[in-house]
């Protein structure tokens, strides 16, 4: 299992916040819903560095896709076929 700083979102609505978080969080939701949405992308990327461990496994991961498509074991589905199940007849 890998180590890394991630926290499982499932658990996030367990955590509970202090209550200058609260107050923050009653602030974030007064406000527009386009100033909402740039708060959200300003907190997400604030939680999105680099983690060389999960870095590592995706690279073992990719290397394992692409020796299985090359050498054909690897299930494949045609580009048509899957922007047909998106496209109207």
């Amino acid at each position: 299992m890998v180590e890394s700083n991630v926290v499982a979102w499932h658990c996030i609505r367990d955590v509970v916040m202090k209550p200058e978080s609260g107050n923050l969080l009653k602030e974030a939701l007064a406000l527009p819903p386009i100033e909402r949405a740039a708060l959200v992308d300003r907190l997400l990327n604030s939680l999105d560095k680099p983690d060389d461990a999960i870095d590592q496994v995706w690279r073992k991961e990719i290397a394992a896709r692409l020796r299985a498509y090359r050498s054909g074991t690897a299930a494949t589905v045609s580009a048509e076929d899957v922007l047909a199940e998106y496209v109207g007849p």
